[in-house]
């Protein structure tokens, strides 16, 4: 696949050679919302797994824009194969949806003996935690990347982020839960399940209940007692799953992890864009390249200026033909009133049809060319500026590699349409 960049000197992303590589092993697309991201990866998959790819795609956005591009009804938390692809060449592609609640449940059942799993699964503080606490889903995002990795089962796998730069917050999951962990909050709830023997539990219930006395008037008793018994629950499991966080962490940093930043050519997302490469810059994480969606070109080396120029003497050809033959029927009326008048009057009310007809397949065939010629120039100007946006952002992150997906005319909804996104990129 050739691939195209709209800028003279910029550096193209060879999409064929980094999905075909067996040393890519991940691909993480991140980018704001509203610019195609999900869809771009659904097509990277697509993509990969019809070259003979065994490929997963793992969306983290809540959204159902997934399954809908990929023909599925619905997605969960279980990898599901996506029928209808070309396996010619061997390859085969899932897709699945992260359930946060379902795979932070998942880890509880793994890491816990069954006893103290089952009370950790019934604890009311749990079950909130695991369902909506702030930070939640991108902690399981990483456990999720990391299992799959892990598995072994797909040569390639295919994360779609979040939308705005939370889509980027999972990079956090290892150092945001190690500060949670090590609050000074949770020491204190959690000091008495650590110490050993009753001597040492009773030199700390002076201390320890003189806080947690002040947090159950805050609290109510009935909270802190299970977030007590949460934190004394877990307190072996969140040690591991911490350590395997920021193992994914270190993988993600790897040459096999390859960050693709999705963006549209508008302001808003390219300034998003930026930020995205100046974050994994920061974090030393591998950036592939650009992705520019919804690109607009010109069908026809035509200026905006000419094909305006030309529109309107179309538009002038045909009000002239209106005028000659509406003057030229005055002028008969009004220079003989009698038997020639007449005689006028009786031609034009029985008029050679085939002639009208004729006529009016003209003027319809120059009204559409001239509607399409000011939309071309209307595509023109649009492009003229979607070039300076993009220049201003390659000037701004010199050398980075981009490739151009065109805008697709309606929204993709099936396989043939994630081809075509490939294909019309070449």
């Amino acid at each position: 696949m050739a691939g195209r960049g709209p800028e003279r000197g910029a550096k193209h992303l060879d999409l064929d050679r980094l999905l075909d590589s067996p040393q890519t092993r991940i691909v993480v697309c991140c980018g704001s919302g509203g610019v195609g991201k999900t869809t771009t990866a659904a097509a990277f998959a697509l993509h990969a797994a019809e070259r003979g790819r065994d490929v997963v795609v793992l969306t983290i956005d809540p959204a159902r824009r997934l399954a809908q591009s990929l023909g599925l009804s619905a997605l969960d938390n279980t990898p599901r194969e996506v029928a209808g692809i070309d396996r010619s060449k061997g390859g085969r592609l899932h897709a699945m949806m992260l359930d946060m609640k379902r795979t932070f449940d998942e880890i509880v059942l793994d890491h816990a003996d069954p006893q103290r799993a089952e009370q950790i699964l019934a604890n009311p503080f749990y079950q909130s935690l695991s369902a909506s606490f702030a930070g939640t889903q991108e902690y399981m995002a990483m456990e999720k990347l990391g299992q799959l990795r892990a598995h072994g089962r797909w040569d390639l796998i295919v994360v779609d982020t979040p939308p705005s730069r939370s889509a980027l917050d999972f990079l956090d999951a290892p150092e945001r839960l190690g500060s949670f962990l090590d609050g000074r909050l949770i020491r204190i709830l959690s000091a008495p399940a650590k110490v050993g023997g009753l001597g040492a539990f009773k030199l700390l219930t002076g201390g320890v209940g003189l806080v947690t006395g002040a947090l159950g008037k805050v609290l109510g008793s009935s909270l802190l007692s299970e977030v007590q018994s949460f934190v004394a629950a877990l307190d072996t499991m969140f040690g591991g799953f911490r350590e395997r966080a920021e193992r994914t962490y270190r993988l993600l940093q790897t040459e096999g992890t390859a960050f693709v930043v999705v963006a549209a050519p508008e302001p808003d997302a390219l300034r998003e864009a930026s930020y995205f490469t100046e974050r994994l810059a920061t974090d030393k994480m591998p950036l592939a390249g650009l992705v520019l969606n919804r690109v607009h070109r010109p069908q026809a080396d035509i200026t905006a200026e000419r094909a305006l120029a030309a529109a309107e003497q179309l538009a002038n050809g045909k009000a002239g033909r209106r005028a000659a033959r509406k003057n030229g029927s005055a002028s008969v009326r009004s220079t003989d009133p009698s038997g020639a008048a007449r005689s006028a009057k009786q031609t034009w009310a029985e008029p050679d049809w085939s002639e009208e007809q004729s006529s009016f397949e003209a003027a319809q065939s120059a009204q559409l060319a001239a509607a399409l010629l000011r939309l071309h120039a209307e595509r023109v100007v649009q492009s003229r500026r979607e070039q300076r946006l993009t220049g201003r952002f390659l000037a701004s992150h010199p050398g980075i590699a981009m490739l151009e997906l065109p805008a697709q005319a309606e929204d993709i909804h099936d396989l043939d349409g994630l081809r075509e996104i490939i294909a019309r990129s070449a």
